[in-house]
């Protein structure tokens, strides 16, 4: 499996990255690594050389059964009141990168990354983000991406990610 990042690792220049989003940038900068080191979510690095273009994470989550749109969950057995889901819980891009497409990359790059994961190692029958603004929103909204109502999550399911790959 090829994929375009790499994990978080210290030959990184953290401390230079900037994204215009004062939360991710300090997730990044400051918090990061620990949430690495203690297995909280996995960080995964665009780069050119020491610098950093851009980053994802993900993480393990469940989502409620009851959230979803009811064509998902005619097809998912009852029994499961919460179900498998991988938690893409940040994308960003350095600010002297925007505009070439890379938030488009990464976020192929994790859902591939997820996707892959889900048939060989951990089951996942979705992606799920908190979109952190409007801005946000309207990017996941492109890739097919499903606003969940009332619970500020949206999803993509591994059965349309399937259709990518």
């Amino acid at each position: 499996m090829s994929y375009l990042t790499t994990a978080l690792d210290s030959s990184h220049d953290k401390k230079n990255f900037a994204c215009g989003k004062e939360l991710l940038d300090n997730y990044l900068h400051t918090q990061a690594r620990q949430d690495v080191k203690r297995k909280l979510s996995a960080c995964f690095i665009l780069s050119e050389g020491k610098a950093i273009k851009g980053y994802y994470t993900l993480s393990s989550t469940t989502i409620q059964r009851d959230l979803l749109p009811q064509e998902i969950i005619k097809k998912l057995p009852p029994s499961y009141k919460d179900l498998p889901a991988t938690l893409l819980g940040r994308l960003a891009i350095d600010i002297r990168y925007h505009g070439q497409g890379l938030g488009e990359l990464l976020l192929i790059d994790a859902l591939k990354r997820s996707y892959d994961t889900s048939i060989t190692s951990i089951g996942s029958m979705a992606i799920i983000v908190y979109p952190i603004d409007e801005d946000a929103v309207k990017f996941y909204k492109k890739y097919g991406f499903i606003l969940l109502p009332d619970s500020g999550k949206m999803f993509i399911s591994m059965e349309t990610i399937a259709q990518l790959f």
